[in-house]
């Protein structure tokens, strides 16, 4: 399957270093690799506005294509967020002051598909959790979709978070079997089929797919093994799939005018990456100089996102008035209006879609505004959102 590209995805995210006391989330329920998956790029999805907004929004089409499943597939995607709805997470930590804190919430509290859009929501106690960056890592999608085993990407994502502390602590047995989704089979109660089903095929795709390598060890009451921890090392050979938490680039100019700006330290982070700092400066520097926008946010992530700046109409200038010309307006507001995530999710579903190498080409180098495929670009915004060009006289693109 083919990568998310690391410098265009937003993509998981690693925050601070863990600290002394990090909270155990368990995810209890057996969860398919799907429903792993799905629940990474919700969270990815919904992080910048998980403690301010209650509700959160993605296109359906864009959920399945960042999971790696058919964007057709309605019935899959209902089926998945039905089991994370119907899956309990359980916390138990000590507070900030030294109370010991147990609880617990479904994973999502509701989702809903209407229009092609998913709306989903996480309870209130279950969003502060997932946000501090001390309680949970985001994972990368890049290496999630390398997972084809769901015990490895639980594995994977429980000992991820443990990785500045080099080992997630020992677990009872009957706690690891709730983690990898296998409570309540009596076949695995044995620590040989355990050992040999779960744990050494696990460790292997994590340490062959992932940016970090786990050992296993084990202890015993008597002749009976009873915990299990994981020791947890970087991956030297694959740490390329990881990405650092930009702290370098949050000492430039540029990051601080995009703050300044208004810009979020994540997408800030994320635009220096993926544009670097001089394109980034030349859009910032056309930006500020535009009159009559209302968010020069959306104008600046248009900017970057369609590949325009200098070479547009002045102020004085009067912006044509031809059909053509109205349909580029509303697709580049069209993008200006969708999230990082999905701008990003957009364009690989777009490219996807071409197969002539020059198409591609032009459409790299000038995003929505490629003239090589003006008529694909006005199809495709038509079918992802319709009614988009209604009132424009039909014109040949």
């Amino acid at each position: 399957m083919d990568e998310i590209p690391k410098d265009r995805l937003s993509g998981a995210l690693r925050r601070g270093a863990v600290k002394k006391h990090v909270a155990a989330i368990h995810v209890s329920g057996k969860l398919t690799l799907l429903q792993r998956k799905l629940s990474n790029v919700l969270l990815l999805n919904a992080y910048d506005t998980l403690i301010s907004r209650s509700r959160h929004q993605i296109d359906a089409r864009t959920l399945c294509l960042m999971i790696g499943y058919n964007s057709n597939d309605m019935d899959t995607l209902k089926q998945s967020l039905r089991g994370l709805a119907e899956t309990v997470a359980e916390w138990d930590m000590l507070d900030e002051k030294g109370q010991q804190e147990w609880g617990v919430s479904s994973l999502l509290s509701y989702a809903k598909l209407k229009g092609g859009i998913c709306e989903y929501a996480y309870s209130p106690a279950l969003a502060e959790k997932l946000h501090d960056p001390k309680v949970f890592a985001l994972i990368n999608l890049n290496i999630q979709r390398r997972f084809t085993s769901g015990h490895a990407l639980a594995l994977y994502e429980n000992c991820y978070r443990f990785v500045r502390t080099g080992s997630t602590g020992w677990w009872p047995l009957d706690l690891f079997r709730r983690l990898m989704g296998i409570d309540g089979s009596s076949y695995y109660e044995t620590f040989k089929h355990l050992n040999a089903k779960v744990i050494k095929p696990a460790v292997a795709e994590v340490n062959k797919t992932s940016n970090i390598l786990v050992s296993p060890e084990t202890r015993k009451t008597g002749r009976v093994v009873t915990e299990i921890r994981f020791r947890i090392k970087d991956n030297p050979q694959l740490a390329i799939l990881d990405i650092d938490d930009g702290e370098a680039m949050r000492h430039g100019p540029v990051y601080a005018r995009l703050r300044h700006l208004g810009v979020s330290d994540r997408l800030a982070r994320q635009w220096l990456k993926a544009h670097g700092e001089d394109q980034v400066t030349a859009k910032l520097d056309y930006v500020e100089t535009r009159k009559n926008v209302k968010s020069k946010v959306g104008y600046l992530s248009a900017a970057l996102d369609g590949d325009f700046g200098a070479e547009q109409q002045r102020d004085d200038v009067p912006a044509p008035t031809s059909a053509r010309a109205e349909r580029l307006r509303r697709i580049l507001e069209a993008v200006k209006a969708r999230t990082p995530t999905q701008r990003d999710a957009d364009r690989r579903l777009f490219l996807s879609q071409l197969q002539d190498s020059a198409a591609r080409d032009d459409f790299s180098r000038h995003g929505w505004m490629s003239p090589l495929n003006a008529a694909r670009i006005a199809e495709f915004w038509q079918e992802m959102s319709p009614g988009l060009f209604d009132g424009i006289e039909v014109e040949a693109v």
